[in-house]
């Protein structure tokens, strides 16, 4: 009888844990359902490079910090090695303010190219703190670090994220003057939908590019996926360059004069479902056209509270910050449902 009645305590008790797995799985479930049913103008908090303020610029460490916050799409960037993978990296080559390689000391100079390293030799650099004489170092002074970090592999991001309500926004690191420094738009593209699509993730990814060219060839390759046009139109860089008279060669061709001097219908022309300005460029005009032509509008990269404050007045669609938990503050002061 005893034991009869032990067998019904370990029955109450397997069944017990097995409800609260069922309720933590349904928990999960309906995260990724809101997360993928979101009404269109819920506002989308993007970290940058993860968080890069507050942890190592595109690392495992800056993710979880990101998601720790409350982003609901961690901004980052993708590069391709010399034996054929995807790597995170928002520069093409080894930046001296960041890496340091295996002896633990500070690269005294540009280093090579990602294109020309083996997934094994860029493994073998350490990512995880800034330069401390560096400019960058003095522009994040929360940055803390997060010493062994790696250059992560797309892969590893995407197995990292898959059981948490998050989105993905990737940007193919590619510039229409630089051919050399990773592989063609043709090659980086399918590179990219093959991976999203392997992973399952076609509804939480978005692809992004100041070089169009990879957008318009994503967006042959998977419909399904939505892509994110960049613009930047400023002294020390100019994607549009509308005073030129011709199409920029960022625009993959497109003619800024053939669509009415409009950079959302250019936009637009190009397959986006996104315009993500440079935020000096955002104004209430351009907010209103966008959103007219049925694009989001996600400026980048706003850092300045009352800046946040200035475009969330203007029904911008999201934001991409290096401080997310400053914007989430400021979408609470403006009244704004928090993620």
């Amino acid at each position: 009888m005893m034991r009869v009645v032990g067998c019904e305590r370990t029955s109450r008790r397997v069944t017990r844990a097995a409800t609260r797995e069922l309720r933590g799985a349904l928990a999960v479930a309906i995260a990724f359902a809101s997360l993928v049913t979101a009404p269109a103008l819920a506002f989308d908090v993007q970290g940058h490079r993860g968080t890069r303020a507050l942890a190592p610029e595109n690392t495992m460490a800056a993710y979880a910090r990101a998601i720790a916050i409350g982003v609901t799409t961690i901004e980052t960037d993708l590069a391709v090695t010399s034996d054929g993978v995807l790597v995170i990296s928002h520069d093409p080559f080894l930046n001296p303010d960041i890496v340091r390689d295996r002896d633990g000391r500070w690269l005294a100079a540009k280093g090579p190219a990602i294109h020309t390293l083996t997934l094994a030799e860029l493994k073998q650099y350490d990512i995880g703190r800034v330069n401390p004489e560096s400019a960058y170092a003095k522009q994040f002074p929360e940055q803390k670090p997060s010493d062994g970090e790696r250059f992560p592999t797309l892969s590893q991001v995407f197995e990292f994220v898959k059981d948490k309500p998050v989105r993905l926004n990737i940007e193919t690191k590619i510039t229409p003057g630089n051919p050399d420094e990773t592989v063609d738009a043709e090659t980086f593209a399918k590179m990219a939908v093959d991976a999203i699509r392997t992973a399952g993730l076609t509804r939480r990814v978005t692809i992004e590019s100041f070089d169009w060219r990879t957008l318009v060839i994503a967006k042959r390759l998977a419909p399904e996926i939505e892509t994110v046009c960049l613009t930047i139109e400023s002294d020390g860089m100019d994607t549009v360059q509308r005073k030129s008279g011709r199409p920029s060669a960022w625009n993959a061709g497109l003619d800024l004069a053939s669509h009415g001097d409009s950079v959302p219908r250019l936009v637009k022309a190009a397959g986006c479902g996104t315009w993500s300005p440079f935020w000096h460029n955002v104004d209430g005009a351009s907010v209103t056209e966008a959103h007219a032509l049925g694009l989001k509008v996600l400026p980048w990269t706003v850092n300045n509270p009352s800046e946040m404050t200035r475009l969330i007045d203007l029904k911008v669609d999201g934001l991409i910050s290096d401080y997310p938990d400053r914007l989430r503050r400021a979408m609470s002061d403006k009244g704004l449902a928090l993620p």
